[in-house]
């Protein structure tokens, strides 16, 4: 397997010497799971995508401190590429920002919620399981960082699970695209940082609960080997 990383934001730079970029922190988590598996960067912040679209075997778009509803030219070119990928029934994972752009590319709608920030460990529910699913708890803990989210999934999705915070929290469009709105790929300890950066932004409330909720254990690997399970199908 050869995953291709649609990179959409940096890691801040002091955090970097520790965490690495988020294709790094994709490929650690991925690799944990399949050895074998290899995967190229392409930064489409700058206009990066490949050459030929099957140069790889499947993509992933990352997280990013960008709103999918900015009128931004590389927001614009990649709503064009997932359309595209879609259109070729091409394996696709979406994170976060991937999983709310993927919606918004396809006819759903992302917005700011009115619920605020959604940060630290969440438990996002599952109403059905999947072939690729384990078939284990129904529940999922994952970390979480944002204040977008999807309102209204695409003509063509199902909604697998979800909260009483995030109603649409993992979707699927057909058996070629999965999409998460929590954070596989973090670990507790760069939530951490995070929520340290952003407490003004999010306020002393969410920043409390969130900080609380670290000590839990999240499902980072199990959401690894139900990606691998996915795109393998």
């Amino acid at each position: 397997m050869r995953l291709g990383i649609l990179r959409t934001d940096a890691v801040r730079p002091e955090l970097e010497p520790v965490f690495g970029q988020y294709p790094e922190m994709f490929g650690a988590l991925l690799q944990t799971a399949d050895p074998d598996l290899e995967y190229a960067v392409y930064d489409v912040e700058i206009g990066e995508y490949p050459v030929d679209i099957d140069e790889v075997d499947a993509y992933l778009i990352t997280g990013s401190k960008s709103s999918v509803y900015e009128d931004q030219p590389w927001i614009i070119e990649l709503i064009a590429f997932i359309c595209e990928l879609d259109a070729r029934r091409k394996k696709l994972l979406g994170i976060c920002f991937g999983h709310q752009l993927v919606a918004q590319a396809l006819g759903g709608k992302t917005e700011k919620s009115a619920k605020g920030w959604g940060v630290g460990l969440h438990t996002h529910r599952f109403t059905t399981t999947p072939s690729w699913h384990d078939h284990g708890d129904v529940n999922l803990n994952i970390l979480v960082s944002h204040q977008d989210q999807v309102v209204v999934v695409p003509p063509r999705a199902r909604v697998l699970a979800g909260s009483e915070f995030c109603e649409n929290a993992v979707c699927q469009v057909g058996n070629h695209i999965l999409t998460f709105q929590g954070h596989p790929e973090f670990v507790p300890e760069y939530s951490y940082e995070l929520l340290t950066i952003r407490r003004e932004r999010i306020g002393e409330v969410a920043y409390a609960a969130g900080m609380a909720s670290l000590g839990g254990v999240q499902e980072g690997q199990r959401v690894a080997r139900w990606m691998l399970n996915f795109l393998n199908a």
